[in-house]
């Protein structure tokens, strides 16, 4: 069995914490500049087509995806919170 890879997921505006369940359990966070960035392990890449499928199907505008080599810290996550 493989390790979940972990991704970062920006989209524009700010999505709605209570998605996060829908979006596979990814942690929801807001940017001061409106963007939202969803962040965690995602299964393998059927699991992340699944949550970019979800992306499209609500009509939100992806900005990017990138996967990480580990999860950030808490003080990388500076910024990516409301104030």
């Amino acid at each position: 069995m493989t390790t979940p890879a972990l991704y970062h997921i920006r989209v524009q505006d700010h999505l709605d914490r209570n998605w996060s369940q829908w979006f596979e359990g990814l942690t929801i966070t807001h940017e001061s500049n409106g963007e939202s960035v969803m962040a965690g392990p995602v299964r393998d890449q059927a699991a992340l087509f699944g949550v970019l499928m979800k992306v499209r199907d609500l009509g939100l505008t992806l900005i990017s995806v990138n996967r990480v080599e580990s999860e950030p810290s808490r003080l990388d996550l500076k910024g990516l919170e409301d104030p």
